[in-house]
């Protein structure tokens, strides 16, 4: 059956066989090239504390392997990246087999690791400072990165604190923080950022802040980082400390050598309202007496704010709710004029058609401009949780500036998706509300080709019905693209698009840099052919969609 799924789903049927570990431990090497074949590594992390195979705790050096082990790590990291010439700081991830210790071979992930702290911590290496000094043409000579000069010195552990409940299966807790108070001392590291009064929103990762302690040895700096655990101060949510607590000091643990199901073999570890612990200060020994001032807190800011609750015999009609609205609105009148007339650069649009838009906009000289707000703004620093009533109110408000806009992207990608699916709300009422409210300003569309706004392939006949719905509810342009510039993928898109009655920008997804030749396969010759098949296809206009930011003011 995998064979079959993995020919359905790529036209291949080939399987790879792998071998099956029980109890491993997961290491990682970490290494930094300069491009050349040169590369150096700067020791090993512990990263097998998991849950869901995501690391919650990890260490550096692995100071409890065999010595021979660890060695052979480190050869095989730098032989397999030095092979391909790697550039920059990334991470070789193996699996030990507890039960011979033979190390096998995962993944190398070509980035920078949460956990690059604990090696920076014992090997005094700034790994973000490295990559940009080889990212600027440094070798790692010029870089100061000599093997030879590196060394592993004491042991670091790094504990990342989320906003999650253990005993609810880590689901993630969403208020504000009332106290936010970081602990320190010798050999501790915070990265994180964090106030009195920081809203935690369930939209965005959990993790708050990381602490990295470090020591001469694993007894020592597993000691501080119990104490910074204990120590800070972060209150108004919950957090997995008590969790952390537990894990470093389970028996277990404490000897320093865990495997990756360590979390799963021991559910006890999620319990934490009846954790209890061996601390010197009696007042952190329980999550009760951690909590009770908090609740006294909370309590009488409660009084401050509502005053004594009914049922204590207080008379809410003898409160005086009036004040002077000191509020100042810095939005500008909007009159709704009394004419339906389409104004803007939309009337441009209906008025001549995709033909006649897009040869208004190659003789426009000026500057010309597609408002992302609502859709990838939205996306990215909302989580898209905007309702549709939100939008609507500040709709007339965005028609009034924008009306000289080449269009407003505010529909397709996600957006579809999380209004019918978190915020139980009809993406097509939202389309036509907003037409209703924004006439002036040609509305533009997120299409992912054969996907449209899903993320699996349609039938042909879906792709069209849909675009053609989207057109009539208000969709004017449609920005039509695969993130691989996968012609026959987007052909469909652009087809469905056009026969809409739609303007078709088709987008051109970016990397590499074609003001070097010898960059290989994406030059310029790549995309001025991608160009032509796409306008050969039908396209009315071009986008380069440069999703990494690589476009250099040089190559543009």
């Amino acid at each position: 059956s995998a064979s079959s799924e993995a020919l359905a789903s790529f036209g291949d049927g080939s399987v790879f066989v792998e071998k099956f570990i029980e109890r491993p431990r997961h290491i990682e090497v970490q290494i930094i090239g300069d491009g050349t074949g040169d590369v150096v590594h700067l020791y090993e992390r512990d990263c097998s504390v998991q849950r869901r195979h995501q690391k919650v705790i990890e260490m550096a050096p692995g100071w409890s392997l065999p010595d021979e082990l660890r060695a052979d790590l480190h050869n095989y990291a730098t032989e397999l990246t030095s092979r391909a010439k790697y550039k920059n700081a990334g991470t070789v991830e193996f699996l030990v087999d507890t039960a011979d210790m033979k190390a096998y071979f995962i993944e190398v992930n070509p980035r920078i690791q949460v956990e690059h702290t604990v090696t920076e911590e014992v090997t005094g290496v700034d790994i973000v400072k490295a990559q940009l000094r080889i990212a600027a043409g440094a070798s790692l000579e010029e870089a100061g990165l000599v093997q030879d000069n590196i060394s592993a010195r004491g042991v670091a552990i790094q504990c990342r604190v989320t906003t999650e409940n253990p005993e609810k299966d880590f689901a993630p807790d969403t208020g504000t923080l009332s106290v936010y108070r970081h602990s320190a001392g010798c050999g501790i590291r915070m990265d994180g950022i964090g106030y009195s009064g920081l809203t935690i929103t369930p939209y965005y990762d959990s993790m708050l802040v990381k602490y990295t302690a470090r020591g001469s040895d694993f007894p020592e700096t597993l000691a501080r980082m119990k104490r910074v655990l204990q120590e800070c101060r972060i209150r108004g949510v919950m957090t997995n400390i008590p969790f952390l607590l537990n894990v470093l000091t389970h028996p277990e643990f404490e000897t320093g050598i865990v495997t990756t199901s360590f979390i799963d073999d021991h559910p006890e570890l999620k319990k934490i309202s009846s954790s209890r612990w061996n601390f010197a200060s009696s007042r952190q020994s329980d999550q009760r007496k951690v909590g009770r001032l908090e609740r006294s807190l909370r309590y009488f800011a409660n009084l401050a704010v509502n005053g004594h609750p009914p049922e204590l015999g207080a008379d809410p009609t003898k409160l005086s709710t009036s004040h002077a609205d000191t509020t100042k609105s810095l939005l500008p009148d909007v009159e709704k004029s009394a004419s339906d007339a389409v104004g803007g650069m939309r009337k441009i649009l209906l008025e001549e058609g995709p033909e006649g838009y897009a040869k208004f906009v190659r003789n426009n000289k000026q500057l010309m401009i597609t408002d992302t707000t609502w859709r990838d703004a939205h996306q990215s620093l909302l989580a898209t949780r905007m309702r549709t009533s939100d939008i609507v109110r500040c709709a007339p408000f965005t028609n009034a500036a924008l009306s000289q806009a080449f269009s407003l992207e505010m529909w397709g990608g996600a957006t579809f998706d999380v209004a019918m699916r978190f915020l139980n709300e009809c993406p097509w009422e939202r389309l036509e509300k907003l037409r209703e409210q924004v006439p002036d300003i040609p509305f533009q569309m997120l299409l992912r080709g054969a996907n449209a706004v899903g993320y699996t392939n349609y039938p042909d006949n879906v792709v069209y019905e849909f675009c053609k719905q989207a057109h009539k509810s208000g969709i004017d342009i449609f920005r039509v693209f695969d993130s691989l510039n996968y012609v026959e993928n987007m052909e469909l898109g652009i087809k469905a698009a056009a026969a809409s009655g739609g303007f078709v920008e088709a987008a051109m997804s970016y990397t590499g840099d074609v003001s070097d030749p010898s960059r290989g396969k994406y030059n310029l010759e790549y995309y001025l052919d991608l160009a032509k098949q796409l306008v050969d296809l039908g396209a009315h206009s071009l986008a380069i969609k440069d999703m990494a930011g690589l476009l250099t003011p040089r190559a543009a």
